[in-house]
């Protein structure tokens, strides 16, 4: 089983707790159940499960020059230690975030590995991403592999973001489906508006390049 949640901003060790509940769909909390109650039945319910990998995104909120970060990142250790999973930690700029900061950023990373991430280059590893983003679509009239030739335009609109990309192939479909058309094509894709980096990074002919 794997886990995802996101670290809460300005966040508690009860807040944290509260995240794993409402992902693994735990009753509601009562108030007056602790952390420690919330905390205690979260890592029963994901031994249980036999949860292998949990997810912590959004890292760059834990700051550890803050009390509430030292606190956060105090009951993220506990979890740690108490569950037989590997936890993987994905945030924006983490060294300037205050993330690695003080005894407790030491520690953490002394645990941990870096891994830089950036956009994808527009290699058979951007194709097979399309391809799979592709293959879940659910579109009575959409043509296979339309997607997949049109890799580099899907390329220079989205920089290589996996997020936009995404963003791109979700408000196309859902168009799709509104407008009864069923498909994606070239120039429905014209018609979508992404996030503004890559609007503003795409060259002003991008709409215009072929495929």
């Amino acid at each position: 089983m794997t886990v995802y949640i996101t670290a809460p901003p300005k966040g508690s060790p009860r807040k944290l707790a509260l995240e794993f509940a409402r992902f693994l769909g735990l009753p509601v909390i009562n108030p007056r159940h602790n952390t420690i109650d919330v905390t205690s039945a979260v890592c029963q319910v994901m031994i249980e499960a036999r949860t292998e990998l949990v997810l912590v995104d959004e890292i760059h909120l834990l700051n550890h020059a803050t009390t509430a970060g030292e606190d956060l990142s105090d009951h993220l250790k506990y979890f740690t230690e108490h569950l037989p999973a590997t936890f993987v930690y994905a945030g924006i700029n983490v060294e300037k975030s205050g993330l690695f900061t003080g005894i407790r950023g030491k520690q953490l990373g002394g645990r941990c590995i870096l891994v830089r991430t950036g956009a994808f280059p527009r290699t058979t590893e951007w194709q097979a991403l399309i391809a799979s983003l592709e293959s879940t679509l659910r579109l009575h009239r959409h043509t296979p592999d339309t997607l997949a030739g049109l890799s580099k335009y899907l390329h220079q609109r989205t920089g290589g973001m996996i997020g936009s990309l995404s963003h791109l192939i979700r408000a196309a479909a859902i168009s799709a489906i509104l407008d009864g058309s069923e498909r994606i094509t070239k120039a429905s894709l014209r018609n979508i508006r992404i996030d503004h980096n890559s609007e503003s990074d795409s060259p002003p002919d991008a709409g215009r390049e072929a495929g």
